[in-house]
Parts: structure tokens; C-alpha cells; sequence
């Protein structure tokens, strides 16, 4: 999945093993206001790490569970955090031309 405006690349401190496969990067996308369904907005802002365990497998590209975000790296989910929090900005809030 090639980067833009809509994705993300995460290059990840700490690699997920999964059996054989060994994930050292993902791509996140960003969402639509059905994959937020559940969560407050404010907890993905601030990065809660309950939001970001539900919503990061929904956006993730290879898909990561729910039991492999809650053993990331800190540092991983950190940045995992921030590339969502930015998709949830407005392009005037990031400082871009409409």
C-alpha cells in the first residue's frame, strides 16, 4: 500500500512475530466515521490505549489483533497513535491549502 495523504507507513521498534511471519512494518489508513463506531474521539486524540487497541486492527494493513496491540512496543504504539491522531485533523489544523 503506497503512502498518501489517506495512509500511513509504520515502521515498527519492535517486530510482531506471527507464526513464521515476522511484521517489522505496517500501513495504517485513515478511517471513515463507521470504523470510529464505539470509541469517543477524544480517547483516539489522546491516544487512550483501550481506543487505539480497537480501532489500530481496523485500519491496519497486515490487520493486527487485538492481543497483538496490547503486547506492542510502548515506542510503536506511540507512533501508531500519533500517525491516527493526524488523520482526525483537518487540513487547516495541519496547516495545508484546501
Amino acid at each position: 500500500m503506497p503512502k498518501n495523504a489517506t495512509t500511513e507507513e509504520i515502521v515498527l521498534d519492535t517486530p510482531i512475530q506471527r507464526g513464521e511471519q515476522k511484521i517489522e512494518k505496517l500501513f495504517l489508513r485513515k478511517p471513515n466515521a463507521g470504523e470510529l463506531r464505539g470509541l469517543a474521539l477524544s480517547d483516539v486524540l489522546q491516544m487512550q490505549v483501550d481506543a487505539l487497541v480497537k480501532l489500530t486492527p481496523r485500519l491496519s494493513s497486515p490487520a493486527l489483533t487485538e492481543p497483538e496491540m496490547r503486547n506492542l512496543d510502548p515506542a510503536d504504539l506511540v507512533q501508531i497513535g500519533g500517525a491516527i491522531a493526524g488523520f482526525l485533523l483537518t487540513k487547516r489544523a495541519k496547516g495545508e491549502s484546501a
